[in-house]
């Protein structure tokens, strides 16, 4: 593989953040000391811990946490002996108190997340944790949605307010590699700062989108055991591995660990394979925020609507995160609709 960084490649693990959003924001403080131990003893580089949505996110619209973040972020820092410790945060669901308490367990990084249109939003938290002391990285969701123009707009706008490095990141699994190629090429011809790149594998596409980020320059990349992830999950760690390996770079990462903590200690966390299923398709056809999909499934079990049907319409409406509470608004209306047709 030719790259066009010479920097080095910096992998974070979702699976205890985004992988969240699988097991209903359930994790236990020995499932992720589990997890921390294997990865950090493994050499990951940075491991994300905290609610699926991120600092503050155990809340009634987003889901309960069934442990406390705090506690398990305090855990996993303990476990870790190498790696650092990194969070979420969205400006709007975590708060100044949250960063602050993270960053005093032994939080090493911090993503700043917001909608791909919406960085100006972010400078506050971006500004905060530069002064923490913290790792500060900017992270545009759906960035499948608008043009590389926009986002080297909005990208520009983090990297102004103390960014050390710039996602794209593709919230629905929406993207082709020509999506990624164009979008990651435009962030570095126009950045100062290293890029990353976020996948969801809604579309069968997380690992070979990564590699052509890899190509175009991104440097920091995430991965997630067995997939753990919203959706589809993420960007497969262990195979991501395996594929760089073989064209030849060494990010330092043990592959043969890495295979057995994703069989013998992810694997029997998983409530269901990751694989992709009709609406995890879905998602990605769409362009649909990842975590929408239990919401759906949810709706439309409850108000006997195709979670498909729900999913297509949400694309269609163009939802962003943060909006999982219209859904069932949505089903309702559908339904409602739906049953004046029939009369």
């Amino acid at each position: 593989m030719e790259r066009k960084s010479n920097l080095p490649i910096k992998i974070t693990e979702v699976s205890l953040r985004d992988g969240s959003h699988a097991v209903n924001h359930q994790y236990t403080e020995e499932q992720v000391r589990n997890v921390v131990r294997a990865l950090d003893d493994a050499g990951m580089h940075y491991i994300e811990v905290c609610h699926g949505d991120g600092l503050g996110g155990s809340t009634l619209q987003y889901g309960r946490s069934l442990v406390d973040e705090m506690k398990l972020i305090e855990a996993a820092v303990d476990e870790a002996k190498q790696a650092t410790i990194a969070v979420l945060q969205l400006p709007g669901i975590g708060t100044e108190h949250e960063l602050k308490q993270a960053r005093s367990l032994g939080v090493g990084l911090v993503r700043v997340a917001t909608h791909v249109t919406e960085a100006d939003v972010s400078a506050q938290h971006i500004n905060l944790a530069r002064e923490l002391g913290m790792e500060t990285i900017g992270f545009l969701m759906m960035a499948h949605s608008v043009s590389p123009e926009k986002i080297v707009e909005q990208a520009k706008l983090m990297e102004s307010y103390g960014a050390q490095a710039v996602y794209a990141t593709d919230s629905a699994g929406a993207m082709t590699p020509e999506d990624v190629r164009v979008r990651i090429a435009a962030l570095r011809e126009n950045l100062s700062c290293e890029i990353g790149f976020h996948a969801h594998n809604n579309m069968s596409l997380a690992v070979a989108n990564s590699l052509v980020a890899i190509e175009e320059g991104a440097t920091r990349i995430d991965g997630s055991v067995r997939c753990l992830g919203a959706g589809s999950g993420n960007t497969q760690t262990e195979v991501l591995i395996a594929v760089l390996n073989k064209l030849g770079i060494d990010i330092g990462i043990d592959l043969y660990k890495m295979m057995d903590l994703a069989e013998n200690i992810v694997g029997p966390i998983l409530p269901r394979s990751q694989e992709i299923r009709k609406n995890s398709l879905t998602l990605g056809y769409a362009g649909v925020y990842s975590s929408f999909l239990l919401h759906a499934e949810k709706a439309g079990e409850q108000f006997g609507i195709d979670p498909r049907d729900i999913l297509l319409e949400l694309g269609r409406m163009k939802a962003i995160g943060g909006q999982e509470d219209m859904i069932i608004d949505m089903a309702a209306n559908m339904r409602k609709e739906r049953g004046l047709l029939k009369r």
